[in-house]
């Protein structure tokens, strides 16, 4: 299933994709989210026939694919190729920092660089959903607690991340520096997490090609290692690191630009489109 949040901010309503057309689901859940994210709870909708469901008229803002989300996850340098583009050592563990969970937008919502920003920068990552509490999870056992997985944009201000003392959060917590989705694909729908082709374009220039398989860390090896931390809760999303082509990498370095316009693609994940303005 592709699980879908749809309206205006803060009064989304749920619904799935049935191959080109929205439908919406607001009979059946009042949300997509944590509540209603478990195997048990996802089978009973795919158990529902789509036609049945209310054609969503019009094409409506996407918001971000899961609500209320408990902790947003960021694991930093987990791609080989983008390591050595950086000229960063392989990491022994999973790097891990926070985003705030205020800088989660929709998918195709406008991304604000903040007053006075510089070093606005892309980068697409695979976003993957907590379905089922996870604690002191194996490897073997960490993809039966996924619900599913998504695109994330890891919109990093790089002067706020490296300069202003601290941890990286700083530079990863921007508002609107979050667009997730555009809907929640379901587990059973990806026959590979570590094998999806994945892409972000910048006024339709290539900048990112990548494949999740030159993770360092697998999902599963990440989920492994943070509920060997702390408890995950269904609703918590890990974004799992970018493939080279930042724009941070470049030499000279080249960042984003009011006006700008990002494309991100992760196959089987769908598309994302936002354009850059500036935060007032």
């Amino acid at each position: 299933m592709k699980l879908v949040r749809y309206g205006a901010p803060g009064a989304e309503k749920p619904g799935l994709m049935d191959g080109e057309t929205l439908r919406d689901l607001s009979a059946h859940i009042n949300d997509v989210n944590g509540a209603m994210l478990s195997d048990a709870d996802l089978q009973k909708l795919r158990e529902i026939d789509p036609a049945s469901l209310p054609a969503v008229e019009g094409a409506p803002r996407l918001g971000p694919c899961v609500g209320n989300i408990g902790k947003f996850l960021c694991i930093g340098l987990n791609y080989s190729d983008h390591a050595a583009e950086t000229g960063a050592a392989i990491p022994d563990h999973p790097i891990l920092f926070h985003k705030a969970t205020s800088a989660v937008v929709g998918p195709n919502d406008d991304v604000m660089m903040p007053r006075g920003s510089t070093d606005s920068d892309w980068e697409v990552e695979l976003g993957v959903v907590i379905g089922k509490t996870a604690k002191y999870v194996s490897k073997a056992d960490a993809l039966d607690h996924v619900a599913g997985y998504c695109i994330v944009n890891d919109v990093s201000e790089r002067h706020y991340q490296t300069q202003l003392s601290g941890q990286w959060t700083k530079g990863k917590s921007c508002d609107t520096f979050g667009p997730t989705g555009p809907w929640l694909v379901t587990r059973d729908e990806v026959a590979d997490p570590q094998n999806l082709a994945m892409s972000l374009d910048v006024n339709g220039a290539r900048m990112q090609t990548g494949n999740t398989a030159t993770m360092i860390f697998s999902v599963a090896e990440i989920i492994e290692h943070l509920s060997g931390l702390f408890t995950l809760h269904p609703g918590d999303v890990i974004s799992t690191g970018t493939p080279p082509g930042v724009g941070m990498g470049m030499k000279p370095p080249v960042f984003l630009k009011v006006g700008d316009v990002m494309e991100l693609e992760i196959e089987g994940l769908g598309r994302q489109t936002q354009k850059v303005g500036q935060d007032a």
